[in-house]
């Protein structure tokens, strides 16, 4: 017992000893039984700490998974915007096509309308001439 060592010393009488290793050997006995409960506070100790860690690992997981399905999401919402825009950029290029197609065919028609048109004039001033002036073209009737 190194206490006793320490505490010979200290000037007390036998008496005051004497008590003192009553008081020693009343707290030995009562930190013996603490240390008991020591441990049992311990082992609680020790499974508080384990079913808080499961609870965080539970709550890390689940943040992981909610973290995943919230990429997912958006990883959809941008393939969806894309297939949007595509689609958006087909209706338009196929609409430009079908103006420009219908423009060609508008186009034509009136080229066919401007050289019908020119092949009559040029028939009726033949016509016309030759009726007017008969001799002139050397068409003699």
């Amino acid at each position: 017992m190194s206490h006793v060592k320490r505490f010979q010393s200290i000037p007390m009488s036998k008496s005051m000893r004497g008590l003192c290793k009553e008081e020693d050997y009343a707290f030995l006995e009562t930190s013996g039984s603490s240390t008991e409960g020591y441990t049992e506070d311990k082992v609680a100790l020790e499974d508080d700490w384990k079913d808080k860690k499961e609870v965080w690992a539970c709550r890390h997981l689940e943040w992981e998974h909610q973290e995943k399905e919230r990429l997912r999401g958006i990883e959809e919402s941008k393939k969806e915007k894309e297939q949007q825009w595509r689609t958006h950029i087909a209706e338009v290029t196929s609409n430009q096509k079908k103006t420009l197609q219908d423009r060609l065919t508008r186009l034509h028609r009136f080229r066919e309308f401007q050289r019908r048109i020119l092949a009559e004039e040029e028939e009726m001033e033949g016509v016309a001439v030759d009726q007017l002036f008969p001799g002139i073209t050397g068409h003699q009737d």
